[in-house]
């Protein structure tokens, strides 16, 4: 076997080359410390946490279904600064994101439950304040306007001929929440900005009704890999997330599967639970982690992650966060260079609050095999 010392030198100075071409991706080494796994409550009471790290690398938590908070962490997630107020009231988009040519950081926040009108609050001092504005939605080609409600953290596309598009998954209710009778009518769907989001159009839909509440990362070659939680009873394998890919930035989806490995939500219900997800900023690699619940119980429980090495093909690794009382859940990993390079952060609703889970890519590694592909040779 060769030392793992090595092998780290060998990742190091490769991805040192790549990161040439994005500020934003660096090596592998950092994410191979010593494991480690640190979980701490940052913010109590509400729902619907997203976690994103801005471009001077503050881990920012946002969360609420009441009024919109937030708290900062210049350490790599070590302290966390005084709680913020995004907006005193309304229900938490998802879907925040960081505008990487600009640093500008983008909450959603919408009027009530969704669907429901939109302000979008942007912050141009690494998240300390932030000031309402009002976008511009126009319709996907069908017509149907999106909703926010509640996906996980947007992105900033860092490759090919739409590097430097917003992007951000959504979703389209339909005839409505409630009764279930019309979830066959919702779906999944995403929307994108090229003005630094003042404006936005909306994708194509999902290739599957009865969806809602999603997460994308964009691969290293520009692709977007596109996994999202099942919202209607009577889709086939309902306990089990979707996949999709988009060749176009964000446009159109296509080549959906059902990715049996991974769970969505409990196994007793006849829909999903909010996952998490990100591709690790290592240049030239796809590594992604997803966050779900793991559980056979007929309850929320079991915050866990997984591992893919391969742009979401398989998932080979999975290691267990917390065993009580989980839900909804977001991820995100610092950025080359700050102080929270090499971590991984997870934002999940956990006993009425949020907690932030913070470890590394060899924690994971330490994790059980899933039996659904290998783990890369250069990782063991």
């Amino acid at each position: 076997m060769i030392p793992r010392f090595l092998l780290l030198t060998v990742a190091l100075s490769g991805s040192l080359l790549a990161q040439e071409k994005s500020a934003f991706e660096g090596p592998l080494a950092p994410f191979l410390a010593k494991p480690e796994l640190e979980i701490q409550t940052v913010l109590k009471g509400e729902r619907f946490p997203n976690v994103v790290v801005t471009t001077n690398g503050t881990i920012l938590v946002t969360l609420g279904n009441k009024r919109i908070r937030a708290r900062r962490s210049e350490d790599g997630g070590k302290t966390w600064g005084e709680e913020i107020v995004i907006a005193e009231k309304g229900f938490q988009g998802g879907g925040t994101t960081v505008d990487e040519g600009t640093g500008d950081i983008l909450a959603f926040v919408e009027e009530s439950h969704p669907p429901a009108p939109l302000t979008i609050y942007r912050s141009q001092d690494d998240g300390k304040t932030w000031k309402p504005e009002k976008p511009v939605i126009k319709p996907a080609s069908n017509g149907d306007l999106p909703s926010m409600h509640m996906n996980e953290h947007g992105i900033t596309l860092r490759h090919g001929e739409h590097k430097g598009r917003l992007l951000r998954p959504t979703r389209f209710y339909g005839l409505g929440n409630r009764p279930e009778s019309v979830w066959h009518t919702h779906y999944t769907n995403a929307m994108y900005s090229d003005d630094g989001g003042k404006t936005w159009q909306t994708s194509d839909p999902f290739p599957e009704n009865g969806t809602g509440e999603a997460t994308l990362a964009e691969l290293s070659d520009g692709r977007i890999y596109y996994n999202s939680r099942v919202h209607w009873q009577e889709r086939p394998r309902n306990t089990r997330r979707r996949e999709a890919w988009s060749y176009d930035g964000g446009k159109t989806w296509r080549e959906f599967r059902i990715v049996e490995i991974l769970p969505d939500g409990h196994q007793h219900r006849s829909y999903g639970c909010m996952g998490g997800l990100v591709r690790l900023p290592v240049a030239g690699r796809d590594i992604l982690i997803f966050s779900n619940i793991d559980t056979t119980a007929a309850k929320r429980e079991r915050a866990t992650v997984w591992g893919s090495f391969d742009g979401g093909k398989t998932w080979p690794v999975k290691r267990l966060v917390f065993a009580g009382p989980s839900a909804y859940s977001s991820l995100n990993a610092g950025r080359p260079g700050t102080p929270g390079e090499g971590y991984i952060y997870l934002n999940f609703e956990s006993e009425g609050d949020s907690k932030v889970a913070r470890f590394n890519l060899s924690w994971l590694l330490e994790g059980e095999a899933t039996g659904e592909g290998e783990i890369p040779q250069d990782l063991k």
